[in-house]
């Protein structure tokens, strides 16, 4: 695959930004380029970035309907009515329904949840479990990570008597629930700074605002930001803007958390030092593996345990569902790699693949991964009985939501937003759909988008100094939105190299004069014998860090 590297331009206007940046926050120079090259030039935007405070929370009022939310709640309260949280089965659903159930717990109201099964109801709310709820004779119901775009379902629950609140931060159709409130920032009346909000950090403002209602001090919905920074690093949403304060003053919550659940998972999933990375790689594939297998409440109880047996129990439990998550992934990905190659798949400018039994709770993954693998959208589809179920993936530059949205002749239903969707269409349908798909990502020109790898800067080996490493700390946490910074190194010489994993990896000792350094080249195990020939021929090599 073809890749562009894409190293910032460094003109006259950003070389005096980076000069008044590091005299006001007395930084080095690397530090300073980054932060110029990613747009953070402003000194009261920077300062937010380099020292999020409690005070840089947005005013929860902002968000469409807050009010009327907070009225209805209050009611419920006065009233002694019965609550229910409707959520979804994956981390970030799992950390919303823990936050909002335990503030509530802890103002002394009892609240009960439902978790639809992903395996047996799919994502987001059903007929038969409004149903359910109404039969436990329930009064107000309120959904958080989901709900936006269950108009059906919602008018349904009203019919029946039942009050509803949306909380959820999923892509807004045209029209939105008759709900007593519809709490999402991405409703296209929304003044609300921040439309990058997980689902879990939109609970966070919804428990704020009582909060705030409740004249109850700031600690009462503060003292979660360790839940809600896991269930914001879990979503994969951009940490900026408010997702940034919730994740940098939420990880230091998180090094120190009172939650057993929490911390044993962090203890058994092996990271010594706790960062986005441990959440990202240790603890949300965990929580995500019980909800993909079905038994997502496992990882709620955990969360909600107050007992270390049971909490140790249940760690253990989780780590079984990600071993079996881990090897159910591995068998459908080489099935789906072997039906894209047979079939030629790879040759179109989107890649639909169907299969039989294939565990559509962990299609979504490896979906991701064929999506990586070819720099193409793809979806994943299983076939059970009349339907076919499945997730996809897209690439930056085509927005899948927007497209699957001109294919509502031949979908069911679908949800997400535009770099990933779930969906249900007819058997007889799938051919139809994967036409128009692919039709549509020809129109949009989808062979001419690159993808692209930003290079922060260019350093020279001789330069790096433990100094410029601890102080690029500045610029944790990482992940969507702010990404781990690239280097480029040019001109380094291949002083000896091998390969690791039985051939997977490739492992090199670089040189520049007398100064070494070992690179890691994930996956680039291939290529071992081409760069043993370039040594023997005393080419240079460029590697990027």
């Amino acid at each position: 695959m073809t890749k562009k590297w894409q190293i910032y331009d460094l003109n006259e206007s950003k070389q005096e930004k980076i000069e008044e940046i590091k005299k006001q926050f007395n930084i080095n120079q690397l530090l300073a380029t980054i932060l110029v090259n990613r747009d953070m030039c402003e000194p009261e935007k920077l300062e937010v970035f380099l020292h999020p405070t409690r005070k840089d929370f947005h005013d929860p009022f902002l968000m469409p309907d807050m009010k009327k939310a907070i009225n209805r709640i209050q009611q419920a309260i006065n009233k002694k009515e019965k609550i229910i949280i409707y959520g979804d089965y994956d981390a970030d659903g799992i950390t919303s329904i823990t936050v909002l159930k335990s503030f509530f717990s802890d103002l002394g109201i009892k609240v009960d949840y439902y978790i639809p099964n992903r395996l047996e109801e799919g994502y987001g709310l059903n007929i038969p479990a409004i149903e359910e709820i109404v039969k436990q004779k329930y009064d107000l119901m309120i959904t958080v990570d989901c709900g936006i775009s269950a108009v059906n379902e919602i008018e349904y629950a009203n019919k029946l008597g039942i009050e509803t609140i949306v909380t959820d931060h999923h892509e807004v159709a045209e029209e939105i629930p008759k709900a007593i409130a519809v709490i999402d920032a991405k409703r296209k009346d929304s003044k609300y700074p921040c439309r990058d909000l997980a689902g879990v950090g939109v609970v966070f403002k919804l428990i704020q605002a009582l909060s705030i209602e409740l004249k109850l001090p700031e600690e009462a919905y503060l003292k979660y930001l360790d839940i809600v920074c896991v269930g914001t690093i879990s979503d994969i949403v951009p940490l900026r803007d408010e997702n940034r304060v919730i994740t940098k003053l939420g990880l230091q919550l998180v090094n120190q958390t009172r939650n057993m659940g929490l911390k044993s998972l962090l203890n058994s999933s092996g990271y010594g030092h706790i960062d986005s990375i441990a959440i990202s790689f240790g603890v949300a594939p965990r929580i995500n593996a019980c909800g993909r297998m079905g038994y997502a409440q496992k990882a709620l109880q955990l969360f909600l345990s107050q007992d270390k047996n049971e909490v140790i129990t249940l760690t253990q439990e989780l780590n079984k569902f990600n071993s079996i998550r881990q090897s159910t992934e591995k068998q459908i990905y080489e099935e789906a790699i072997k039906l894209i190659e047979k079939n030629h798949i790879d040759t179109k400018n989107t890649i639909v693949v169907a299969g039989k039994n294939w565990h559509h709770g962990v299609i979504g993954i490896v979906a991701s991964k064929i999506t990586e693998k070819y720099f193409k959208p793809s979806i994943l589809l299983c076939y059970e009985e009349d339907f076919a179920k499945g997730s996809g993936r897209s690439i930056p530059g085509f927005d899948l939501h927007d497209a699957l949205m001109k294919c509502m002749d031949s979908i069911e239903k679908f949800g997400g937003h535009s770099m990933a969707i779930g969906i249900t269409l007819k058997k007889d349908k799938v051919e139809e759909f994967t036409n128009k798909i692919e039709e549509i990502a020809k129109e949009s020109h989808i062979e001419e988008i690159v993808p692209i790898i930003q290079i922060d800067a260019k350093i020279e080996l001789s330069s790096i100094s433990k100094e410029m490493v601890e102080s690029l700390k500045q610029l944790e946490p990482f992940g969507e939105g702010n990404k781990t910074p690239i280097f480029v190194l040019k001109n380094l010489k291949i002083d000896s190299i091998r390969a690791l994993s039985e051939g997977k990896h490739l492992k090199m000792t670089l040189k520049e004069n007398n100064t070494m350094v070992n690179a890691i080249g994930f996956n680039l195990g291939e290529l071992v014998d081409e760069y043993r020939i370039r040594r023997q021929s005393r080419c240079c090599w460029s590697a990027r860090g």
